[in-house]
């Protein structure tokens, strides 16, 4: 009986969680005027489809480069110090 009400409320948490992220985003959005109210009313119509890949990095830091990094010897490391 215990294992089957934990059940019901993890996925009950997790929808709370994913429903109170969701309207944070657009209250926020709203709030600081940065968000596209056409586009959102285009894209939840259905005309502009969902795209995955404009999620995959958010432009903050350097992009990752194609170099190898620099190989190092297998020298053995050193003593640590006696305390």
């Amino acid at each position: 009986l215990i294992v089957g009400i934990d059940r019901f409320m993890s996925e009950a948490r997790a929808l709370t969680n994913f429903a109170g992220n969701a309207v944070a985003t657009v209250l926020v959005g709203h709030w600081t005027k940065e968000i596209d109210k056409d586009r959102v009313g285009e894209v939840l119509a259905g005309r502009i489809p969902f795209d995955e890949k404009t999620l995959v990095d958010d432009g903050h830091g350097p992009a990752p480069s194609d170099e190898v990094p620099e190989q190092r010897d297998n020298a053995p490391a050193e003593q640590p110090a006696k305390v």
